[in-house]
């Protein structure tokens, strides 16, 4: 790849994240998409840089953003394990594990789950008894859950570019429901339980020019699925990313510090199209202070985290205010060798 043709395809790259943020105003799309769990980010590292890590190496936690960015990094085995607390109570878990055999001549393997909780919810239906003055009849609780596995492979075809890809298996349950039949008082149950396989893939490239590198992804690419009569898609996600070291840039050639700067552009099936501007300083591959803003969302924006290192072990934390959800906190533990 020659330099002429790097200016020209990041400046491709930055036309387009700036054209979806024009069109975010105009595009107004609601209520698409089913198991919205897999749009939630609870890899803290992540969060508190709003999700732009689309062309960032992340080691197995890439497998939730981009494949292809498990193809670098020169670990042998990557693993994590985080921790959500989302909104409403309902708390998010992911697990993630990158193996590299050979030096990554075969390429790198992941393996990823993401669990729900949702908690427990009243369970009632209506009741045919006519003496029962509530209208209605407890049946306990309820304990829908949520579960994706997924099986990943990303390989570095050159010294610049990589691509990845996932396949996994989804499911959600969201417990039985009771309602009247049609004859004699009986009732009708029914278990509200949909699964079905999904795919990611993704590409980084890396340009040449200094640190500048761009990716892009595809998430959560499935067939329609079905609850009762209503069919509907998993949350399909492209997003187009660039990233670079800033401290390139400035002339500051240290490498004990590094200042990431990222963008994402998002082209979502049920939401309006965003931007997410993130930062990472990094100071003698210990300490890292993060930041991210996410445009055109109602309750969150900022973001922000830290996270330590030290002797292949990483723990991370993101903090995000939520508005009237009052915030968001993940964390995230990471051991590397």
């Amino acid at each position: 790849m020659n330099r002429r043709f790097s200016y020209t395809a990041a400046a491709l790259a930055l036309l387009l994240c700036f054209t979806k943020a024009g069109m975010a105003q105009d595009n107004q799309k609601l209520a698409q998409t089913g198991l919205q769990f897999l749009s939630v980010i609870s890899d803290a590292r992540a969060g508190a840089m709003g999700g732009a890590m689309t062309s960032l190496q992340s080691q197995s936690s890439a497998l939730f953003f981009n494949p292809a960015g498990m193809a670098e990094g020169g670990r042998l085995f990557d693993v994590s394990f985080s921790r959500n607390t989302w909104i409403a109570d309902i708390n998010h878990n992911l697990v993630s594990l990158s193996l590299r055999p050979a030096d990554a001549r075969f390429g790198v393997f992941g393996f990823s789950v993401q669990t729900v909780d949702y908690g427990a919810i009243l369970a009632t239906a209506v009741s045919n008894d006519p003496n029962n003055q509530k209208g209605y009849d407890d049946l306990g609780t309820l304990s829908p859950s949520a579960l994706a596995v997924g099986f990943g492979y990303a390989k570095a075809l050159s010294d610049r570019f990589a691509v990845g890809s996932q396949i996994k298996w989804v499911r959600q349950t969201l417990g039985e429901s009771t309602v009247p039949g049609a004859e004699d008082g009986a009732t009708i149950k029914t278990k509200n339980e949909v699964s079905t396989l999904a795919f990611d893939f993704g590409t980084q490239f890396k340009t040449g020019l200094k640190s500048l590198a761009f990716g892009m992804s595809v998430r959560n690419f499935s067939q329609e699925i079905e609850y009762e009569q209503e069919s509907f898609q998993l949350p399909l996600l492209f997003t187009l990313g660039l990233s670079a070291n800033l401290m390139d840039w400035l002339g500051a050639n240290n490498k004990q510090q590094t200042m990431i700067f990222a963008i994402d552009a998002t082209h979502p099936r049920d939401h309006s199209e965003q931007v997410i501007f993130a930062l990472e300083y990094r100071l003698r591959e210990i300490l890292s202070v993060r930041g991210g803003y996410v445009t055109n969302n109602d309750e969150d924006g900022p973001t922000f985290g830290f996270g330590l290192s030290k002797f292949g072990l990483q723990l991370d934390y993101a903090y995000t205010p939520f508005g009237v959800f009052d915030s968001v906190q993940r964390v995230t533990a990471r051991f590397s060798k």
